[in-house]
């Protein structure tokens, strides 16, 4: 992974036709050595990559604060992601991308149909592989009440066969955690539920070197997880089968969105809450780690990344910069208060689905305007994948969208493709009120405030899921600084209407199509 990674962020930003200062983690500066190494002797000039390790909080943030820095590509804590925003927000340009995948608390649920040896072999691999750092690794397990003990046992007697030591040798299952600092972190919190009676199973660990012993602990659900844990440590709770839904919330309240593991056997369940989760990578059936270039593009939502996906068909094009940005002048408007702003936000609809006729309504909408509506997400794309694993992409609307103008032709076209991908449109812009009133809307999830906003309001308001402006850099700067100093998920700031695509999430899922008794796809190619 600190090569994976690393690397894949840098070849993305010079396929775009960039310049790159390449800033490992400070742990692992001699594989990023190398690989800068290779790029140069595979052609990549000097000039157009460049090694600078060293402490995140020197040499990190003189980059984030240095103008001359276009963008920023980052993988790490959410934290720091936040943090990194802040910097990019006071330093760089208002419509300087940060392209950011942050951790999860990412969860797997087991219902009482799913086949226990298959999910003990998945729940290993999640959980434990890589002492559990990757991001994607699985933290919280959720098993259905009625299979828990059997389960839980079985559980038990894989992990009593998992190899820690060197990862150099094949028969090691488990290496150390990256550094000291870590492993006291992550035994401090094995040790406080053990202090609790809240201790399940670990197993023992090398007598040297920062090994952590891979551990279950017990918690009620998900509510009780603070942050992330990066190591070997899962956490499971019980559920009964009437409390399904009520999981599936839980899940979501916590506002991360990498990845989530789902192990049953009926169809209409994987539907129903696949539906349901606000999750970037869903897998059903099978492991929840070790995404796969091509086949299941990578990135979450929420807590859990900015998106778009790496390895995905909107990866490179967020490295380039649009030439479209119109700048425009905002004009003398009334301020709107903040609590009017709640308000019309709270009586908003978050979303809706694009069906035909959603379509023909926002045509009717915008049918005098000088452009037209982009056309709705396209149906869910089939990728490339080994026989009896199905993989999807999709796009999914954002939820509701301030447009901010600042004014009503800059704000209506905002609105107008929001709308199209799905989104809920609160259009703030001095004439909007009058507009709506002459142009019927019908059923459509849009509403406005005359007047202008102001940008400080944006730090407290709730609700919302990105704004679009189209103003000068003065007031596109005041904006992403209000963003910015939120707590929470890293909001967009979008500014080019020529980029349909920030206006829209990606979800993948991946489904193992042989786990309920056979690869049904391969049984009728073949009859």
């Amino acid at each position: 992974f600190p090569l994976a990674i690393f690397s894949g962020q840098i070849l993305a930003a010079l396929a775009a036709g960039n310049a790159v200062i390449a800033k490992p983690a400070e742990q692992t500066p001699l594989i990023a050595q190398r690989a800068i190494e290779l790029m140069h002797e595979a052609g990549i000039p000097k000039s157009a990559v460049q090694l600078l390790p060293g402490p995140g909080h020197r040499v990190g943030a003189a980059l984030t604060q240095d103008p001359r820095i276009d963008g920023v590509c980052f993988t790490g804590s959410t934290p720091t992601a936040q943090h990194i925003h802040r910097s990019i927000a006071q330093a760089l340009t208002p419509d300087a991308p940060l392209i950011a995948e942050t951790g999860g608390l990412n969860a797997m649920i087991v219902d009482s149909t799913a086949l226990p040896e298959q999910v003990v072999r998945d729940v290993v691999q999640s959980a434990f592989q890589s002492a559990g750092q990757r991001c994607s690794a699985l933290r919280m397990l959720y098993v259905q009440e009625d299979i828990a003990e059997s389960l839980l046992t079985m559980l038990y007697g894989a992990m009593d066969e998992l190899q820690l030591g060197d990862p150099w040798l094949h028969n090691t299952d488990i290496g150390p955690v990256i550094d000291a600092a870590a492993k006291a972190r992550i035994d401090a919190h094995c040790a406080d539920f053990a202090a609790r009676g809240k201790l399940l199973k670990h197993v023992p660990i090398p007598a040297h070197g920062t090994f952590v012993a891979p551990t279950v602990l017990q918690v009620d659900g998900i509510a009780e997880l603070q942050e992330e844990i990066f190591g070997p440590v899962l956490h499971v709770a019980t559920f009964a089968a009437a409390e399904l839904d009520t999981v599936v919330n839980d899940i979501n309240a916590k506002g991360y969105g990498l990845t989530f593991g789902l192990h049953t056997r009926m169809d209409s369940r994987v539907e129903h809450i696949v539906h349901r989760m606000r999750v970037g990578n869903i897998y059903v059936n099978r492991n929840q780690i070790g995404a796969v270039v091509g086949s299941q593009p990578f990135g979450g939502e929420g807590l859990s990344g900015t998106g778009p996906k790496a390895g995905g068909p909107q990866y490179v094009q967020r490295f380039t910069r649009s030439q479209t940005h119109a700048a425009i002048a905002a004009t003398a408007a009334p301020q709107v208060s903040p609590e009017t702003l709640q308000a019309a936000i709270d009586t908003l609809a978050a979303s809706t689905v694009p069906d035909d006729e959603y379509q023909a309504q926002l045509r009717a909408l915008f049918a005098r305007a000088p452009f037209t509506p982009p056309k709705p997400p396209a149906d869910a794309e089939t990728m490339p994948g080994p026989t009896g694993e199905m993989n999807l992409l999709s796009q999914c609307s954002r939820g509701r969208i301030l447009c901010l103008g600042p004014d009503l032709a800059s704000a209506s076209h905002q609105a107008a493709i929001a709308l199209s991908q799905g989104n809920a449109a609160l259009v703030i812009a001095p004439g909007i009120e009058a507009w709506l009133s002459q142009h019927d809307p019908q059923d459509l999830p849009i509403t406005g405030i005359d007047g202008q906003p102001d940008p400080a309001s944006l730090t407290t308001l709730t609700g919302f899921a990105a704004v679009c402006s189209s103003a000068k850099d003065t007031q596109l700067r005041a904006i992403r600084q209000a963003l910015a100093a939120r707590d929470g998920a890293l909001l967009p700031l979008i500014t080019a209407l020529d980029e349909v695509e920030q206006f829209v999430l990606e979800r993948h899922l991946c489904i193992d199509t042989t786990a309920a008794g056979g690869n049904a796809s391969l049984i009728a190619a073949t009859e």
